[in-house]
């Protein structure tokens, strides 16, 4: 890779980094943010990090730490989110059965514990294989394998309450 090409990967790259990072924190601004550092983290140590055969697992790998050092205030927020949620009146919901799917998995999501959650987002979101998000973790796989399991089990138990409430309003 020539010296001058970060413009280029930091093009092609951003919009995946964002991505994982919005789904795992849902917050875009605090995403954005997060992939914005990681790549200025990738500039400074552009002309070594240009030379690794998967210059993007080292961005990824900078943003989900960063990530996990945010999450504490995320998680803050959803629970002062879900408070404001909850005490709505009934009359202002909205009934969108496709926004109520797509709200049931964002909060099942946000249910399940942050290393799963993140199994789970690199898994099926970013579509690694468990042996590249065991090295970006730096974990073994049969943890990655683990962390995924119990996340789908997660997943299907809020999910199936969440289908089942909504089932129950209509």
């Amino acid at each position: 890779m020539p010296e001058d090409d970060f413009p280029a990967f930091y093009a092609a790259s951003y919009a995946r980094i964002v991505g994982l990072v919005l789904v795992l924190l849902a917050d875009r601004g605090e995403a954005e943010d997060i992939a914005q550092e990681a790549f200025a983290r990738a500039l400074r140590r552009w002309p070594r990090i240009r030379t690794y055969d998967a210059p993007e697992a080292w961005v990824r790998r900078v943003a989900l730490r960063l990530a996990v050092d945010a999450r504490r205030r995320v998680a803050r927020a959803i629970r002062a989110s879900q408070a404001v949620r909850a005490a709505a009146p009934e009359h202002l919901a909205h009934h969108d059965p496709d926004l109520a799917a797509r709200d049931a998995l964002r909060t099942a999501l946000l249910a399940l514990p942050y290393r799963q959650r993140e199994a789970i987002v690199l898994h099926y979101l970013a579509d690694l294989p468990v042996t590249q998000i065991a090295a970006d973790l730096r974990l073994p796989p049969s943890t990655v394998k683990t962390r995924l399991a119990a996340g789908r089990r997660r997943l299907e138990r809020e999910l199936t309450d969440d289908t089942q409430e909504v089932l129950d309003e209509r």
